[in-house]
């Protein structure tokens, strides 16, 4: 590896990393791979600010895709509760609540495959709304036609998140109603519209290091690469077909968090879903290969997450600042 930390094997398409120089990547020693993420992250990140986004289902379940990890699908029986779109009072009061307790990004998730006309015109006013609490905003609202992107653009949304999950080639075993091609074409509209772009993906669904190499290449080759990168650790529900998913090896989440700070320099990379399940030595080491954001809040759409009382208390063991 050169100086700039991965060798740039450029594939004959022209773009910026090929999967194998970022199979390279993970195939580091584990040590000397943290390290260079947490080079790429102190040269880019001077402080050492961790940013808290607080997520929100504000329509839960019913979906009509088969995501395999998904219990809000309506293909399978988790015992999840079907709850309408929510009204903006109570958007706009999880809000205040998310802001009073630290957080500085606010993010409106629904189970849609797409919106209607009627949903965008009802998240027009909580993005307006969230806003003028002086909260950042993000949605994931499913699939975006250019007109709803840009809608949703002009009211202010900040950041619109839609995961690419996993590679291209693994994609089919877990998702089967929309393709890989309708994700990227959601994002291309979202770039079109102004808006900045949040998207990830999940480990721990039965895919391979090569896997998570494809995953982490396609971000980051999208031009301009994503601002926002969540890293989901699988979070096995009952009634899924992935409940009982082999668990992946702690530090092979570690390793995919320290490839994607490395090879996303300027992002924000998430640490996601499953920190509930994470020791917080694990989470000290996913902060150290490069992870600077984390979800905040004791609720994740329709899974647990860490509370915030003990998020506070790391981070303040860590000595690590909020930061915007």
């Amino acid at each position: 590896m050169n100086d700039q930390v991965v060798a740039l094997d450029l594939p004959a398409s022209g773009l910026l990393y090929s999967e194998d120089a970022v199979i390279e990547l993970f195939a580091l020693p584990f040590l000397e791979l943290v390290f260079k993420a947490q080079s790429v992250h102190q040269k880019h990140f001077k402080d050492s600010g961790i940013q808290l986004s607080t997520l929100m289902s504000v329509k839960t379940g019913a979906c009509p895709e088969d995501c395999s990890y998904c219990p809000q699908s309506a293909r399978y029986k988790t015992g999840l509760k079907v709850e309408q779109l929510k009204p903006i009072d109570e958007i706009i009061a999880a809000a205040k609540a998310a802001k009073a307790t630290g957080a500085t990004r606010f993010c409106m998730g629904a189970a849609w495959r797409s919106p209607k006309q009627k949903d965008i015109n009802h998240m027009v006013k909580a993005i307006e709304a969230v806003r003028a609490e002086g909260l950042e905003t993000c949605a994931t609202l499913g699939m975006l036609t250019p007109h709803h992107a840009a809608e949703l653009g002009a009211a202010g949304l900040d950041y619109y998140n839609h995961n690419l999950d996993t590679s291209l080639e693994f994609y089919s075993e877990i998702i089967t109603t929309r393709t890989y091609q309708d994700r990227l074409d959601t994002l291309e509209n979202v770039r079109s519209a102004g808006m900045k772009v949040c998207c990830g993906g999940i480990v721990g669904m039965g895919e391979g290091q090569k896997d998570r190499a494809g995953l982490l290449a396609t971000l980051a080759n999208m031009d301009p690469q994503p601002e926002s990168v969540p890293i989901n650790n699988l979070v096995k529900v009952e009634g899924t077909p992935l409940e009982n998913a082999q668990e992946l090896d702690p530090l092979d989440f570690v390793r995919t968090l320290a490839v994607a700070r490395i090879l996303m320099p300027r992002a924000r990379v998430r640490l996601s879903a499953g920190r509930e399940q994470m020791s917080d030595e694990m989470q000290t080491l996913c902060f150290i290969a490069g992870a600077n954001s984390i979800f905040y809040g004791e609720e994740l759409l329709t899974t647990g997450n860490a509370t915030p009382e003990h998020d506070r208390g790391l981070l303040k063991r860590l000595k690590l600042e909020v930061s915007a």
